[in-house]
């Protein structure tokens, strides 16, 4: 079993989610906790890549064409931080 951990601000940004996104999200999530990332490639859907430059050593996943997944796998902790869900915003705050 693979932990998920959220970040404050990303846990914000889920409470905003329309619903079908954040019920794509938990779904997302339960894929992570049962199967970790490599999990994400059986759901092609989820169009799950790292990333480049500045996010370098996150990856992210769709959720759908406008909202996105960002995260970071620990895997000597067996543990996946979100960074953030958002409305496809890669822009450091």
């Amino acid at each position: 079993m693979w932990e998920v951990f959220e970040k404050r601000t990303a846990v914000k940004n889920i409470d905003k989610l329309p619903q079908s996104i954040a019920e794509k999200y938990e779904f997302w999530k339960s894929v992570v906790q049962v199967s970790g990332p490599e999990g994400l490639k059986s759901f092609p859907g989820f169009k799950d890549h790292s990333l480049k430059g500045e996010w370098q050593g996150y990856r992210s996943s769709y959720l759908n064409d406008s909202y996105r997944v960002l995260y970071q796998i620990e895997r000597n902790m067996v543990r996946v931080y979100v960074i953030d869900v958002n409305h496809h915003d890669y822009r450091r705050k």
